[in-house]
């Protein structure tokens, strides 16, 4: 048995049993954090069944067992206010739940039949897939022009990796998916080699020995080749224009990056994405030159780590790592007729970034604030397990621990070096959601000003920085600009 060393500022251990890996929080807490990955995902999706490993995962949460119908497990897990939740990302699936510690053997034995017993009924199969059918038409397309955006953008960077689909799949491969092939992918990659068991909590002495000997009954070893993630180089400034019925433009634009958790300059992107706009707050720069001083949109935000479920989220949630990232800046809602204008802000504030760097005054203000917001991000007992699963995954000590000892370590030369060497303002993908697509296209390639009209009176040195952003070329040509109707995006 492999004993990992813990890791600074937690109680965590890393064990195998057989290939199987578990990370623990111990504690008197009587509430037990489940969280069960499988390094496993989306990226193992066969090329025509796009969704598959989401379905599979789904069904098991979401399905009976061998012995209880789905009702039979809802009505069970009513009464002890437990559930189990599933998540997919490209790399990591995860299962996972809470319960108190006076009914985890009754929620554990349902957790346990769940995953190692499901019953694979058609009923819950035809359910489950509808629901995710609707929630890409409904929800993803009708509802979230956020999300849309973002999703587009990943799958147009990645087009032709095993990271080149959304997680959930295509509409037209989840309908011609069966039963028969969720049990081979599970049977395929539901193995001891890609499970990691996370717990944390007052749970009893030997509570994770008896997990793992019940979790043995999984295959030894995926076998399965992983893949490179090799995304093609952004040669020129692109874009696509996802055109749908809606009443404003929503941007997400960026580019791959060779940095994440664990590599050198990683902390200095960190700080960089915090300066530039984290994720809900109002205290970043784009937000500031978009929106607060312009009163141009909602938000304005920087990411260097994909970011799902953005809409709902405050923080980003644990156990979606990835072996390549890309940077990224999302600007929503804005209104049409401000819409080029505002494209161009941004790249105009991005341009300004490489150029001049960070200032030493914002330097200290931001390194300041990352080093009491990882707190943030680690403040409950299942939001940490989730994280120190994803240090075990990128080989890091605690996240908390490697975020404040970077952070301290950084010097503003560092961090605006990192600026020069990994961004840039050109050779970016941008995706628009908008009504009215070709009259947008042909204001972000021509060549004619796209001059912002205020509702209200501006300083004098916004005006005239205005001039400047009104001209400022993006380097787009029109052979460069795809127009896409939504029905098409995920179909």
């Amino acid at each position: 048995m492999k004993i990992h060393t813990p890791l600074v500022g937690l109680l965590l251990a890393v064990t195998g049993f057989a290939q199987m890996k578990t990370v623990t929080l111990p504690g008197k807490s009587p509430l037990i954090n489940f969280r069960i990955v499988l390094t496993t995902g989306a990226m193992m999706d066969p090329a025509d069944k796009p969704g598959l490993a989401h379905l599979t995962a789904a069904m098991l949460a979401g399905g009976g067992t061998k012995d209880l119908t789905y009702k039979q497990v809802v009505d069970a897990m009513f009464p002890i206010a437990a559930s189990l939740g599933s998540q997919t990302d490209q790399e990591m699936t995860v299962f996972g739940g809470t319960t108190h510690l006076d009914n985890l053997p009754a929620y554990y034995k349902l957790v346990r039949s769940m995953l190692l017993e499901p019953g694979w009924r058609e009923d819950d199969f035809q359910r489950i897939k509808d629901d995710t059918i609707n929630s890409l038409r409904v929800g993803l397309r009708g509802n979230n022009d956020e999300e849309l955006g973002k999703e587009v953008l990943y799958q147009t960077l990645y087009r032709g990796t095993a990271y080149g689909h959304y997680s959930s799949g295509t509409i037209s491969a989840l309908q011609k998916m069966t039963l028969d092939d969720l049990k081979q992918f599970y049977k395929q990659h539901y193995t001891q080699s890609n499970l990691i068991l996370g717990l944390a909590g007052g749970y009893p002495a030997n509570f994770l020995e008896q997990m793992k000997k019940d979790f043995a009954v999984l295959p030894a070893k995926d076998e399965t080749p992983v893949a490179a993630i090799r995304p093609e180089p952004v040669d020129h400034t692109r874009a696509v224009i996802v055109e749908k019925n809606t009443r404003s433009v929503a941007y997400s634009f960026g580019f791959p990056i060779d940095v994440k958790r664990g590599d050198p300059d990683y902390p200095a992107l960190l700080l960089m994405q915090s300066y530039l706009g984290p994720h809900r707050m109002s205290g970043g720069h784009l937000f500031q030159r978009i929106r607060e001083i312009r009163g141009i949109n909602y938000g304005d935000y920087a990411y260097i780590e994909y970011f799902p479920r953005g809409m709902n989220l405050m923080e980003p949630p644990p156990n979606i790592p990835r072996r390549s990232q890309i940077f990224q800046i999302w600007i929503r809602p804005v209104e049409p007729q401000a819409a080029a204008f505002t494209l161009r802000l941004a790249f105009f504030e991005l341009n300004k970034l490489i150029k001049d760097g960070i200032s030493a005054g914002d330097f200290n203000r931001t390194k300041e604030f990352l080093s009491k917001y990882v707190n943030v991000l680690t403040k409950t007992k299942n939001a940490e397990l989730g994280y120190a699963i994803d240090s075990l995954y990128y080989g890091i000590p605690d996240y908390n621990s490697y975020i404040k000892n970077g952070i301290a370590k950084l010097t503003l030369e560092q961090v605006n070096a990192a600026i020069r060497k990994h961004l840039r303002a050109d050779r970016i993908q941008i995706v628009a959601v908008s009504a009215n697509a070709e009259q947008l296209k042909q204001q972000l390639v021509g060549s004619g000003p796209t001059p912002i009209q205020y509702n209200s009176a501006k300083p004098a040195d916004i005006l005239a920085e205005d001039k400047l952003v009104e001209k400022l070329d993006l380097g787009l040509r029109p052979a460069d600009v795809q127009i896409v109707p939504v029905a098409q995006v995920f179909e």
